[in-house]
C-alpha cells in the first residue's frame, strides 16, 4: 500500500531542508525526495559560503526582502540548530571614481531595502580593516556574515528529521500526476502520493515543473569556479572582499572569502555553460580568476592553492541580458496544491528560512496547520575536537579514547569524529558524506594522509565492499579491483 503524505518536498539542498525543517513543526506527513545521495549535493554546497546583507537585490523584489530577512534571522537559527557562524562584516573595494560612485547608488538601494549599517569608507580605513587589501576605497557592509553551508543544510535536514520527516536519498523524481486530490510522484520504480507538491529541485525546478504540465519557465545554467587557499593566507584577509560590481554579469564579481575554517575562498567566475552537471574547472577561466584575484590581495602566491571547485546557479536571465530575475514562489493556480520554487540563485542560502516561511503560509492558505506540542526546536552542535582546548580535549579522550587518535592531521579531525559522520541519521555513507559532516579530507594534502584510515575503517569496521565505496554515490566508485 503507497503511503498517502501530507507534502512532498522535491529537493534536499538548503531551501527544501528549511521548508521540510518548517513543516516539522507541525501535524503533517512530510517526506522529501533527493536524486542525490545526500543533502547539499547541488548548488547549496557549492558556493562562497556568505550570509548576504541584501543590498545587491533589486528593491521591491522577493530577493532583497528575503534576503534581509534571512540575514536578521541567521545567527538566531546557526544558534538553535549549532551550526558555525561568524559576522564579519565585508567590504566592497573601489578602485577609481566610478567605482565609488556606483556604491553610492548600492548604498541607497541597501538603504530601501531595509539594510543597517552600510557606509562609505576611504583608502586608509579600507587598509585599516584590510591592510592587503589593494583599492582607494570602499563600502562596509557590517550584517554580512560566514558560515558553514554544509552543516547548515545537514543540520536543517537532521532537526527537521528529528520532528518527523522522511528523507528519502537517491529518489529523482521522473513522473507527477494527479488523481483525484492526489499528486502520484513517481520517483525511480517507487511511487508516492500527496495533498501538496513543493517543488525545491533547484537546477531541475523548470523540469519538474513541466511534469504537471507548467513549462513557462526556463532556467540558464551559470557556473562559477572556485579556488582554495591554504590556512597559511588566513593572516592576510579576515573580512570578505569584493569588488564593486558591475553590471550585466551573472554573479557579483570575483571575491575572496574568509571560510568559517580558516581557509579563502576565490571566486566565483560567471559563465553561462551548456549543461547543468558539468562542474568542470577550466584553465582560461581559472587563469582569469586568479589575475583578479591577485588585484584584491596582492600578496597571495600560487603555493597557496589547495583546490578549486565550481557551483553553478539556477538563472532565470537567459544569456545575452545577464543580471538577475527574482524568485519566484508560488502555488500554481492551474494546478492547485503545486507550489513552484523557481530560479532560487542567491541570496538563497541566506533566504531560505524566510522562504520556508513563505511555503508554510501558502499552505495554510488552504489549511489549519496544527502545531505539535513536541516539538524539538534545538539540535546538539557537532563535536570539533580541533576547536576544544587542552582541558576539553583531554576530558574526551578519557570519556571515548577515540578522539586520541587523530584520522586527519591537516584538520585535526579523530577517529571518533569519523565514526560519528559516517554513523549518520540518514544513513549516507560515502567520502563525501563523512567530508562535509567531519571535514576530514579538506587540508593542504586533499586526503592523502586520511582517506586511506577512512577507507580502512569503512572496508574493515563496517563490512563495506571496497567497490561499493563511493566519493557521493552511485557512478563515482573509489576502487576496482584487487592488488593482492
Amino acid at each position: 500500500m503507497t503511503e498517502v503524505y501530507d507534502i512532498i518536498i522535491i529537493g534536499a539542498g538548503a531551501v527544501g531542508c528549511a521548508i521540510a525543517r518548517e513543516f516539522s513543526r507541525y501535524r503533517l506527513n512530510v517526506a522529501v525526495l533527493e536524486k542525490e545521495r545526500d543533502v547539499a549535493y547541488g548548488t547549496s554546497g557549492r558556493n562562497s559560503a556568505v550570509v548576504h546583507a541584501g543590498f545587491n537585490n533589486k528593491t521591491g523584489s522577493l530577493m532583497a526582502r528575503l534576503c534581509v530577512e534571512g540575514n536578521e534571522g541567521f545567527e538566531d537559527t546557526a544558534r538553535m540548530l549549532g551550526v558555525p557562524y561568524r559576522k564579519t562584516g565585508k567590504i566592497l573595494v573601489a578602485f577609481d571614481r566610478d567605482d565609488m560612485e556606483e556604491l553610492g547608488r548600492i548604498i541607497e538601494q541597501g538603504e530601501a531595502n531595509g539594510c543597517q549599517g552600510l557606509r562609505l569608507i576611504d583608502g586608509n580605513e579600507l587598509h585599516e580593516i584590510a591592510p592587503d587589501i589593494g583599492g582607494i576605497g570602499g563600502m562596509l557592509s557590517p550584517n554580512t556574515a560566514i558560515f558553514d553551508p554544509f552543516e547548515y543544510c545537514i543540520a536543517l535536514a537532521e532537526n527537521a528529521h528529528a520532528n518527523g520527516v522522511s528523507f528519502r536519498f537517491g529518489s529523482e523524481v521522473c513522473s507527477i500526476s494527479k488523481e483525484d486530490d492526489l499528486f502520484v510522484v513517481t520517483a525511480g520504480s517507487d511511487e508516492y502520493r500527496s495533498r501538496y507538491v513543493i517543488n525545491s529541485a533547484g537546477l531541475y525546478s523548470d523540469r519538474v515543473s513541466a511534469m504537471v504540465g507548467i513549462d513557462d519557465y526556463t532556467l540558464y545554467p551559470c557556473r562559477g569556479e572556485y579556488y582554495i587557499l591554504d590556512k597559511i593566507a588566513e593572516a592576510y584577509l579576515s573580512i570578505p572582499a569584493y569588488p564593486v560590481p558591475k553590471p550585466g554579469i551573472g554573479g557579483l564579481g570575483v571575491h575572496l572569502t574568509p571560510t568559517i575554517d580558516g581557509n579563502i575562498i576565490i571566486g566565483p567566475s560567471a559563465e553561462y555553460i551548456g549543461e547543468r552537471d558539468d562542474y568542470s574547472s577550466t584553465s582560461d577561466i581559472m587563469d582569469k580568476l586568479w589575475n583578479e584575484a591577485c588585484n584584491l590581495l596582492p600578496r597571495i602566491e600560487r603555493r597557496h592553492i589547495i583546490g578549486s571547485y565550481c557551483g553553478i546557479r539556477p538563472k532565470q536571465a537567459p544569456p545575452g541580458e545577464g543580471g538577475f530575475r527574482d524568485f519566484v514562489i508560488k502555488e500554481e493556480k492551474s494546478v492547485p496544491g503545486f507550489i513552484n520554487l523557481i530560479g532560487i540563485e542567491s541570496p538563497g542560502l541566506t533566504a531560505a528560512v524566510p522562504i520556508a516561511g513563505m511555503v508554510v503560509d501558502i499552505v495554510r492558505e488552504h489549511e489549519n496547520l496544527e502545531e505539535k506540542p513536541d516539538y524539538i526546536k534545538y539540535r546538539e552542535p557537532r563535536i570539533r575536537f580541533r576547536e576544544l582546548n587542552i582541558e576539553e580535549r583531554q576530558r574526551l579522550i578519557e570519556e571515548n579514547p577515540e578522539y586520541g587518535e587523530i584520522v586527519c592531521r591537516c584538520q585535526m579531525v579523530t577517529k571518533a569524529e569519523i565514526r560519528e559522520a559516517i554513523e549518520n541519521v540518514f544513513g549516507t555513507v560515502s567520502i563525501s558524506s563523512v567530508k562535509y559532516r567531519a571535514w576530514a579530507t579538506t587540508g593542504r594534502c586533499n586526503g592523502g594522509y586520511c582517506l586511506a584510515k577512512i577507507t580502512d575503517m569503512l572496508i574493515n569496521e563496517y563490512g563495506i565492499v571496497p567497490d561499493k565505496i563511493t566519493y557521493r554515490g552511485c557512478g563515482s566508485e573509489m576502487y576496482f579491483g584487487n592488488v593482492k
